[in-house]
């Protein structure tokens, strides 16, 4: 099954909602998961949609802006 590509442009989103607040070295889950949904909250309509390719493409950028370790 071929996924749609995603209508939001994730590139470039401001991701410092996420990267200010969720740090390691411990990546604290009360900071991360409110920055997480404050700031995926405004495209859930989009991430949620199985049809397109958005939740993959939103959590590549989160990872490449936030340099985020695999797993975490």
């Amino acid at each position: 099954m071929c996924n749609a590509a995603c209508p939001v442009n994730f590139e470039f989103q401001n991701y410092t909602i996420i990267t200010s607040q969720c740090k390691g070295p411990q990546y604290p889950p009360n900071l991360c998961c409110k920055a997480l949904k404050d700031f995926a909250c405004p495209f859930a309509e989009q991430v949620n949609d199985l049809s397109n390719d958005c939740a993959t493409t939103m959590f590549s950028y989160i990872n490449l802006n936030g340099k985020y370790p695999p797993g975490q």
